[in-house]
Parts: structure tokens; C-alpha cells; sequence
């Protein structure tokens, strides 16, 4: 007999999954470039949902010009937290200090607190109760398939995350920008001798992932009617976790992840009440860092 729950409950999941997914790109990319992790993802989520409804209020652009806003918001983010939190602990290039775990963990710990500082300052300046949307812009419309009622949200979810995916391997696979990407992701120094500019790779980087996120965060507002400072909080964990799964330098393992995270999360509600879902991610990650030290999807350069 045909589950009708249990497939809305799939495809509920897989809209899920497709968040985390273009937010796990973000962390998998930066680590691949810097091995490092960026804890300021989640901000640069809140704070393309954040640009999305300021744009909203002030002159009501239709949907696509939304998201192009919120892509923006997202590429000046990423490329002010490479500046701001990054760039002051790449002032020497020799091996020792890129391979070095002290520049690593301080670089951490300059992403965390500018997390802190943007989520802080987002409360000071627009309050830290929840924002609606306006009713215009919400993407609850139900849609009929048969038997089946989908919102118009987990469609545009859909649509806009394989676009980006596949936006994103073509760049990757067939632009100069993209080659370097890989090239400085591979071996940072050899790249540097070999005259690839690593500086303008990794802002190139930065801001590549912060529009991911920045689009999924607009993406998720629109969907569920409200945002706040704390929003990034959950999908910024849930997406490291899938990051953490795929090996940690692997796009493909952190986007199968992602997607295994999201259908784990709405299935489970079926055997467990909804506010004991999040914990479907963490014991994930125990599994993974028990008994899967390098991840599920590879070859890490080093155990997680």
C-alpha cells in the first residue's frame, strides 16, 4: 500500500538535505583551501536571509531579484570574513606555518568570535525576535500531485539547489578560476611556485561558499515565514556534521551526506517525537568519528 506521509516525508527531507548540502559546500570548500574550518557560516546564512527581507521591505523586488540580492549579500560577506577573520593569519607562506595546527586553531578561534560579533550585531541592530515575512513572498502554497499536497517552497528549494550544484562543477571543472581553486586546494604551495595567485583563489573561494549559504539561508526564510539572528545556528552544525561524513575535502561526499542527514531527520519523525530529530546528526557524527576516522567518502589528507 502506498505511504502518502511517508513520501511527503521523503520529499521533505530531501528539500532539507539540499540546504545543508549548499552550506556543507561552503565548509568543504574553505577546509579544502585553507584546512581550516569556518564557524561564521552560519552567520553568512542569517545574514543572506537578513538582506533578503530588508530588500523585501524597502521596495518589494519580485522573488528571483530576492535571491540575486541575497546572493550578493553572500559574496560581500564572504569575501569581508576572508579579510577580516582569514587573511591576518596567512602573513607567512612557508610550509611549516600553512601546515602548522597553532595557525589553524587560531584561525578557528577568528572565525568564531567574528560569528559571535556579526550574530550580536544583527540583534543590536534588528532585535532578536523573530521577523516575518511578508505574506506575499511566503512559499507555503500548496501544490496537488494526486494524492499527494507539496508546498511551492520545497519545489523552489529543489530547483535552486541542483542549479547551484551544477553551476558549481562546472566552475570548478571548466574555468581558470576553478582549476585554481583546485590547484591551491591540492598543494598550496606548489600552486603559489607554479604563479597561480593564492590570495585571489581563496577570496574567489570564500566567496563562492558564502553565496551557497547565503541563497540557502533567503531560501529557508521564505519557506518557514520567519528569521533571527540564531537561525544559522542548526544548519551550520548539521552541515559541518555532513562535511565531517564526506571526508572533509570532498563536495560530493558532503552533498551525499547532507542529502543521507536531511531524509534521516524528516523519516525519523515517523519513530520519534520532531524535537528529538537534531539528534539523528550528532550520533552521525559519533558513528563517523568511531568508525570511519577518514570519513565515508574518502581519502581525508589526515584523520578527522
Amino acid at each position: 500500500m502506498f505511504d502518502i506521509f511517508f513520501f511527503q516525508q521523503l520529499v521533505n527531507g530531501v528539500a532539507i538535505g539540499l540546504v545543508y548540502a549548499l552550506m556543507a559546500i561552503g565548509f568543504t570548500l574553505i577546509f579544502g583551501v585553507l584546512n581550516v574550518v569556518n564557524f561564521a557560516h552560519g552567520e553568512v546564512y542569517m545574514i543572506g536571509a537578513y538582506a533578503g527581507l530588508l530588500a523585501i521591505t524597502a521596495f518589494a523586488p519580485p522573488l528571483f531579484v530576492v535571491v540575486l540580492i541575497a546572493l550578493a549579500a553572500g559574496a560581500l560577506t564572504g569575501f569581508g570574513l576572508e579579510r577580516i577573520a582569514f587573511r591576518p593569519f596567512r602573513r607567512f607562506r612557508d610550509e611549516a606555518s600553512l601546515k602548522s595546527k597553532a595557525m589553524r586553531e587560531a584561525t578557528l578561534l577568528s572565525s568564531l568570535a567574528v560569528s559571535i560579533i556579526a550574530r550580536e550585531g544583527v540583534e543590536i541592530v534588528m532585535g532578536s525576535n523573530m521577523q516575518p515575512i511578508p505574506q506575499q513572498y511566503l512559499l507555503l502554497q500548496p501544490v496537488e500531485i494526486g494524492a499527494l499536497t507539496f508546498a511551492r517552497g520545497q519545489f523552489l528549494i529543489f530547483g535552486v539547489s541542483v542549479v547551484s550544484l551544477l553551476a558549481l562543477q562546472w566552475l570548478l571543472n571548466r574555468t581558470r578560476i576553478g582549476l585554481s581553486i583546485r590547484a591551491v586546494a591540492n598543494n598550496p604551495i606548489g600552486a603559489m611556485y607554479v604563479g597561480i595567485n593564492t590570495n585571489r583563489t581563496i577570496i574567489a573561494t570564500f566567496v563562492i561558499g558564502s553565496m551557497l549559504g547565503a541563497v540557502a539561508g533567503i531560501l529557508v526564510g521564505l519557506y518557514q515565514g520567519t528569521i533571527f539572528p540564531g537561525m544559522g545556528f542548526t544548519p551550520g552544525v548539521k552541515a559541518f556534521v555532513a562535511m565531517v561524513m564526506g571526508g572533509l575535502n570532498s563536495i560530493v561526499g558532503a552533498v551525499a551526506c547532507a542529502m543521507i542527514l536531511g531524509v534521516s531527520e524528516a523519516l525519523a519523525t515517523n519513530f520519534i517525537a520532531q524535537g528529538w530529530a537534531d539528534l539523528i546528526a550528532y550520533s552521525f557524527l559519533v558513528i563517523t568519528l568511531v568508525f570511519f576516522p577518514t570519513g565515508l567518502f574518502g581519502a581525508a589528507r589526515e584523520r578527522i
